[in-house]
Order: structure tokens, then sequence, then C-alpha cells
């Protein structure tokens, strides 16, 4: 009896002692998946908690969608039209901001059952209206482009920081090995330029892979590089193994017992792009996609194809395996003059390949698991600018969610009754990271990476979960 009781004593403290190592393993992701472990920088690791989405599509609409023409109805700009506004304005507007007020250039409808308010300037996504969750009361820090570009895509206005896409590279992994888990479709070369998919203080492995850049035509987007037909791939690993070799003399020569995660990081980008020789050409090639797609994504014809390309390429990428991809537009839509040219013509070329990419994501059913970020750095002014414009505005602005579990045909949060500020259940940026983080199953307070002697996270010390946007 003794014996049999002594023995389950040890079994529980056992137990015990087991589970806190799982919990001290799960609270870093680099802890339990490491560069120095057999499976790599980029081997799959267990999230904190379980997911709402396995991957994330970003669609990046670069210089500033203008809310009240587009997600945020407000009636009171139609009767002011032409009026003074009677609110207290921001300090930093440009020179020739006036107090008048601007209606709205697009007639706003109620669309489908949930009656979720959308103007006619995105007509195609507004058949989609069930499927989206708008946050109204967004904000952020960043008067100009550089500074509001930065805070979206790596939660600082300013310093060098690891972009989102990074920081879920780095503790997620990527399911498949041949293809890098972040990828960043034509994205924009100035307002940050690399640094919006780059690593920053991340080990090189978890940095985006561009493809293309901002202007160029989708149809020349590639990855650089990508093939070598003057050397055969048996002569390619060859040279490919002695790099390594002395990469790995580098390494050990660094004297670490931890190691070096930024030599480990080259080495691992070395054999990923080695792997993705075979993959991604066939990946990125969408010339073997049906007729009835490429019509659903507005491929073929003016003015919807270059967009229209990129959001097809998005969908083959996540569903070949690559969990965070962002599609930017380039800087269009900074409309300071000439707004309803300007954006009409802008909205025209994405409105079809965005309903498009959310119908085509429903049908194979990976809008379940699949997150749909429609995102743009600021909003804009809600009094005019020059004669036909309107300015920068930071203080409240639109985006909107579509699948993984959020609730669709809703709008959450509310700027003031003209649209200039943010007022009721406030959104910051650091607070859509953390809800994004969440949603793939990562808790923003523990995902985290020790560099210049302190842990730094995609919030830094801030950011809420906005769970109300679950469904």
């Amino acid at each position: 009896m003794l014996q049999t009781a002594g023995c389950g004593f040890g079994y529980l403290a056992l137990q015990a002692i087991c589970a806190e190592q799982a919990k001290a393993a799960e609270q870093s992701p680099v802890a339990a998946g490491s560069p120095s472990t057999s499976g790599g920088a980029l081997a799959p690791r267990t999230p904190h908690h379980r997911p709402r989405a396995k991957r994330v599509i970003m669609l990046f609409m670069h210089g500033g969608v203008s809310h009240v023409d587009s997600f945020d109805y407000k009636p009171q700009l139609a009767k002011h039209d032409g009026k003074d506004i009677p609110l207290k304005l921001p300090n930093n507007l440009s020179k020739g901001i006036k107090k008048t007020v601007m209606g709205p250039q697009w007639k706003f409808k109620q669309r489908s059952e949930s009656g979720l308010w959308i103007s006619d300037l995105f007509p195609h996504i507004a058949q989609h209206a069930d499927d989206l969750c708008v946050i109204n009361s967004m904000h952020t820090k960043g008067q100009s482009h550089g500074q509001a570009v930065m805070m979206l895509h790596t939660g600082s206005d300013n310093l060098v920081r690891p972009s989102v896409g990074s920081w879920v590279n780095y503790g997620l992994g990527t399911p498949n090995s041949d293809l890098p888990g972040f990828v960043s479709l034509t994205p924009p070369r100035g307002h940050g330029g690399p640094r919006n998919y780059g690593a920053a203080f991340l080990p090189a492995a978890y940095q985006g892979t561009p493809i293309g850049h901002s202007g160029e035509n989708a149809s020349k987007a590639q990855i650089r590089y990508l093939t070598n037909d003057s050397v055969t791939p048996d002569a390619q690993r060859d040279q490919l193994d002695l790099l390594q070799a002395m990469n790995r003399d580098h390494l050990q020569r660094a004297g670490s017992a931890q190691g070096d995660p930024q030599i480990e990081g080259v080495i691992e980008s070395y054999e990923l792009a080695f792997r993705m020789q075979a993959e991604a050409p066939k990946v990125l090639d969408i010339d073997g996609e049906t007729k009835a797609t490429n019509d659903l994504y507005g491929i073929g014809v003016q003015p919807t194809d270059n967009f229209g390309r990129l959001c097809l390429m998005a969908r083959r990428l996540s569903e070949s395996g690559v969990r965070f991809v962002q599609v930017s537009t380039p800087y269009k839509w900074d409309q300071h003059g000439g707004l309803k040219k300007g954006h009409e013509r802008n909205a025209a070329e994405v409105d079809r390949p965005i309903a498009g990419l959310l119908t085509d994501l429903q049908s194979r059913g990976m809008l379940d698991d699949t997150l749909v970020i429609f995102a743009t750095e600021f909003g804009r002014t809600p009094v005019i600018e020059g004669s036909t414009g309107r300015d920068h505005n930071p203080q409240g602005f639109s985006i909107w969610l579509a699948g993984a579990g959020t609730k669709g045909g809703f709008q959450y949060g509310a700027t003031d009754e003209f649209g200039y500020y943010a007022v009721q259940n406030k959104v910051h940026m650091h607070d859509l990271h953390a809800t994004v983080l969440h949603m793939l199953g990562l808790d923003h307070e523990r995902l985290t990476y020790r560099y210049a002697g302190r842990d730094f996270r995609l919030t830094d010390v801030y950011g809420r979960v906005v769970s109300e946007l679950y469904a």
C-alpha cells in the first residue's frame, strides 16, 4: 500500500513538472521551435491558444481612403455641405484646409440583410456586406503617410521594428517548408519601403518575401533570382552546401551557447530559397486558372486586370500554406484635390477583385479560417482642402475585416456626427494588431523577442484584444 501510494505521489509530481515545462515552452514560440532546434526557424509552432484564423490576407490601400465617402455614413455631412463645421480642428492640418464641410461624394445605401451602410464607391464589395465587420472608430499615430504606414505595418511610427507579418511568421512558422511564411505582393517603395515587410531585429528568416514592387505590373511581378537556367539543380546544391559549410563554421566561431539568431536566419533563408525554386513558380503561375475564375477577379479586362492578378495570387499563396500575405496598391489614394475623380478611378481598379477574392475564398471553404483585412493608413477629413480634396485624418477612420469567425454585417465603434474623431469604442492600431494576433492564436503580450536588453513585442506596452468583433 505504501509502495503504491508513494509511486502515485511521484506520478502526480512528475505530471506537475511536465505541465510547468509545457507552459514555459508555450509562453515563447521561439522556445518551442527556435532556429537552433531540429525543426528550423520556420517550422510550424503551437499557438498560445486555439486560433480562429489559420492565415491572413491584408489588402493595403496606400494613400488614405476616405471613410466618410465609403464605409462611415454621416448624414450630417450632407446637411452641412458648404457650411463651417461646428468642431475644433486639429492643429496639424495642411495650409489649404478650410473649416468648410464637404458632403459625401457618393450615395450611401443599406446593404444586404444586415443593412450595413456602404456607399456606391464600392458596389461589388457592398454585395458582401453580410461578411464584413467594419470598424468605424480606428485612430492612429502619425499625420504624415510615412508615420501612419509604419504604424499599420510595424506598430511604430518612427523606430525600426519588425512588421506584422514577420511577427506572425516568428510566432507560428509556416506549414509549407517549400514556401515562405510571409509574402508581400507589390509592396510600397516609399513610406518605410522594405521596413513594411522587414524583420528588423528578428532573425532574417522571418522577413517577408517581396514579389514585385509598387507600381510594377502584376503580370511582371516575380521573385527575383528564383531560377538559374545556367546551372543544374545538383550543381546549385553543391554550391549551396559549400556556402552553408562556411556559414556554419562562422556560426560555430560566434561562440554563443544559444547560437546566433541572425546567422541561423541566413542559413535558413538560403535553404528556403533553394527549395522555393521547385514550388513557387507553380503557385505564382495563374495561367492555368479557369475563365470563370479570371472573370470573377476581373482578369483580362481593364481597369481590374492588375489588382485582380494580385488578389488571385494571394488566394493561391494562402491556399498553398503561406501564413501572411500582403497585397498593396500603389500610393494613389491621397486625394488632396480631385477626390471624386481619383477615388472613383482607384475603387474601379480594386472593387471587383476584392469582391472576387471574398467569393472565391467562400466557395473553397477558406473564408472560415482566413482573416481578410481591408486597411488604409488613415482616413480623410470631412472638411474640404482646396476646392475638391480632403486632407489626412488619423483621428478617426474605417477599416474592415472578413472571415475567420468575425461578425459579418457588423459595425463596431463610431466617429462623431461629422466623421472627424473616433469617439465610441475607439480602436487604436495597437488594438488592431493585438486582435489580429489573438485570432491567429497568439497572445500579443507573450509574443516577445529579446533584443538590446529587453523584451520587445508588436504592440509595445499597449493594445487590447477587441473581442466584440468575434461572432
